[in-house]
């Protein structure tokens, strides 16, 4: 699977161990930053990641910050994306399969390496089911996002799996 992450500067650690152990998995990741510890803001690459998503560089992205919620809010702005922050492993697998996530979101602050590395295996391993109780609830996400002029760019569905 194609793979992008990203994380703030409280982030770049665990986006390492993460990108490592997605590598080692056999899945191709590209990381879209940053690579230092020097204050940067996390919407830059909320939205960086996002975009790798919706235009399919990426079929699925991990984006890291502190908490995971001010990258996970900033994610969640681009129209067609799906983004979770997640600390335990069902909500990891559950959010893709019921729910079509397609951004793992996760807090460095929050979280330790070894559950990162967990979280990321079992949301990359995750299939949406498309089962017509959840493709009808996707149906009125998107509806909410066109009633409030969150379009998706043309050409693009917003479903990545």
């Amino acid at each position: 699977m194609r793979i992008a992450i990203a994380a703030d500067h409280t982030g770049v650690d665990r986006k390492a161990e993460v990108a490592d152990a997605l590598r080692t998995a056999g899945h191709a990741v590209e990381d879209l930053g940053t690579d230092t510890t020097l204050p940067v803001d996390y919407p830059d690459y909320a939205e960086r990641l996002a975009l790798a998503v919706i235009d399919g560089r990426a079929e699925r992205g991990v984006l890291i910050c502190g908490s995971g919620v001010g990258a996970s809010v900033a994610a969640n702005k681009i129209p067609g994306i799906r983004a979770a922050v997640c600390h335990d492993s069902y909500s990891a697998h559950q959010g893709v399969e019921h729910d079509d996530m397609n951004i793992l979101v996760l807090g460095a602050r929050v979280i330790g390496s070894e559950l990162a590395r967990e979280l990321a295996s079992v949301f990359v391993a995750a299939t949406y089911t498309g089962e017509a109780r959840h493709a009808r609830r996707l149906a009125k996400v998107r509806g909410i996002e066109e009633r409030y002029g969150m379009h998706l760019p043309r050409g693009t569905t917003g479903r990545t799996a």
